[in-house]
């Protein structure tokens, strides 16, 4: 008998006589596969590359576990503590983690797609390269999370070469409905399809995401960083975006109706078909933007700066433009009936009375 099965053996029997407290352990390839192992300590044990499919530890102590490279497909964890653990390319697939902690944890290149951690603390946890497919995460916090993408092995400072080879974090329709993510960085991430509907996004970092066809109904995103953020055909109705950093962004086909971006900087966005209805663009920079076939209808653009904004066939039936400035822009063809023009610098340079 090796001594995997015989650690395996003598584990089983020590839980089933009621010991409880398996701290410190070397149980290294450990076989545990479907073990039922609820309310137990495994404080700094060594469970790397251990065989845990199925097996459940509810309310588990795992503080500081080392766990890397862990097989645990369709294992149990709700109410767990695995803050401080270490869960490199560890498999949690399936996983179910509700209401468990993970404070402080490196999930770096785990797999835990369609995993349940449902309001599951994240805070500061290393999470570059993770796929979270298809998780849900409503409720989680990752305040302070790190999911920024990594550059390639050999690339250097601002080598744009080898950006195809980046290792992302995979959060393709990811549920994360109300979750925490102040101050995470997710730059470079992909969110395609992700629900972050009412999501807390304050002062995020999104650079470079790939956010196409996401969810940000009435999320909370002042402050947010969105620079060269792909976001077409996104949904970011009621939305509230004050200050967020738009530079480069794509928002074409978006819905942004009812959206706040008071002082937004939106240098170069491309934004054409956008749907922008009854938005607040009061003091945002909108220089060079693409607007074309924008809908802007009953928009409040007080003092917005649309210098050599493009802004062909852009519907702005009442919207408000007063102190706006519009020099060089290019609005022949744009429809301005019933917008306020008061104080507005026309694209002629001419004061609009």
């Amino acid at each position: 008998m090796n001594a995997a099965n015989s650690n395996h053996l003598d584990i089983l029997k020590r839980y089933a006589k009621g010991d409880r407290d398996f701290s410190g352990l070397n149980l290294s390839g450990i076989k545990l596969n479907g073990a039922q192992l609820s309310h137990s300590d495994w404080l700094d044990v060594n469970l790397s590359k251990a065989y845990l499919n199925g097996a459940v530890l509810l309310f588990a102590c795992l503080t500081r576990a080392n766990m890397r490279g862990a097989l645990m497909t369709g294992a149990t964890l709700c109410g767990a503590n695995l803050n401080q653990a270490s869960l490199s390319n560890v498999n949690l697939s399936n996983a179910d983690l509700h209401g468990a902690s993970l404070q402080g944890a490196t999930l770096f290149g785990a797999n835990l797609s369609l995993a349940n951690l449902m309001d599951t603390n994240l805070i500061d946890a290393d999470m570059r390269t993770i796929n979270l497919s298809g998780a849900n995460l409503m409720g989680a916090c990752l305040h302070g999370a790190n999911l920024r993408q990594e550059r390639a092995l050999g690339e250097q400072e601002g080598d744009a070469g080898n950006k195809k080879k980046r290792a992302i974090a995979n959060l393709v329709g990811a549920d994360l409905r109300g979750a925490d993510l102040r101050g995470a960085n997710l730059a470079g991430a992909d969110l395609f399809r992700a629900d972050l509907s009412g999501a807390n996004l304050q002062d995020t970092n999104l650079t470079g995401a790939n956010l196409q066809e996401a969810k940000f109904n009435d999320a909370r995103m002042q402050g947010v960083f969105l620079t060269e953020a792909n976001l077409s055909m996104a949904v970011l109705s009621g939305a509230v975006l004050n200050n967020a950093r738009l530079e480069r962004s794509m928002i074409i086909d978006a819905d942004l109706n009812g959206v706040s971006l008071k002082s937004a900087v939106m240098p170069d966005v491309k934004a054409s078909r956008v749907q922008m209805r009854g938005a607040d663009l009061t003091d945002v920079k909108l220089t060079r933007a693409d607007l074309s076939r924008a809908d802007l209808q009953g928009a409040i653009m007080i003092r917005t700066n649309l210098i050599e904004a493009y802004l062909a066939r852009t519907n702005l039936t009442d919207a408000n433009l007063t102190d706006a400035i519009l020099n060089r822009a290019e609005m022949s063809s744009a429809n301005l009936i019933g917008a306020i023009l008061t104080g507005a610098t026309l694209p002629d340079g001419k004061v609009q009375k």
